[in-house]
């Protein structure tokens, strides 16, 4: 199960792999029940309610999203979670907050490293450094994880494979523009390293919508990582 916090980027693209894999997430909210935040993401929670997670939060109905909400419910994040993995995070970022709340609750955290150059990579790459699992594909998560939560997660792995596959929710034409912009760089027989992606669209997206777009086709199987940040299209 994901939990993350519905936010732009990294949060969004968690909940989203989560649905694309027809799988359970927890978004926990800095607003009211009543109130999305952000406002694009309201489909989403729908798709997240329907396939059983859940929407959380403490704050009463018709709380507005203001800015001390967020890092007051980042706790909650990481207290009901079994690890926290950190992908981007900047120096005075809310995520920091909820790394330290992990090791606070003793909870795992996981890193994934990212370029020194950018911002976004010097959370995680000092978690690294401070002893943070480095994360390059979901079986170092795995391995990580206690053996209890391993039997539980590979159960119900084993009776979700039974049931007749479904439609995807996100059909090709469902893509972002970011994700289709990202896609038309990407060829299937070379790859193309993420520097060279922040250059060539540097003047219309940002790194970490970058990061962010790249993190969602990945799930989405659209796209493979391969060693030193480089990626290819997988179809």
């Amino acid at each position: 199960m994901i939990i993350s916090g519905l936010a732009r980027g990294i949060d969004t693209a968690s909940h989203r792999g989560a649905v694309a894999a027809k799988g359970k997430t927890v978004a926990v909210l800095g607003t009211g029940v009543d109130i999305m935040y952000p406002k694009e993401n309201t489909r989403l929670t729908d798709q997240i309610v329907a396939l059983g997670g859940a929407l959380v939060t403490e704050f009463p109905v018709g709380t507005p999203p203001t800015p001390q909400n967020f890092p007051i419910r980042n706790r909650i994040i990481s207290g009901i979670s079994a690890g926290v993995l950190v992908v981007e995070a900047a120096e005075y970022s809310g995520t920091r907050i909820t790394s330290r709340l992990a090791l606070e609750q003793n909870r795992d955290v996981y890193a994934v490293p990212g370029n020194v150059t950018n911002k976004g990579s010097w959370g995680p790459n000092t978690l690294i450094k401070q002893g943070a699992k480095l994360v390059a594909t979901w079986e170092d998560v795995w391995e990580e994880l206690p053996t209890d939560v391993q039997v539980v997660l590979g159960a119900t792995q084993q009776n979700e494979s039974a049931e007749p596959e479904t439609a995807s929710l996100f059909p090709d034409e469902a893509r972002s523009p970011h994700e289709n912009k990202i896609l038309k760089l990407l060829k299937a027989d070379e790859s193309t390293h993420i520097d060279q992606l922040v250059e060539l669209l540097e003047e219309e997206l940002s790194a970490s919508e970058i990061f962010a777009a790249l993190f969602e086709l990945e799930l989405n199987g659209k796209v493979r990582q391969l060693p030193g940040k480089n990626f290819v299209k997988s179809f």
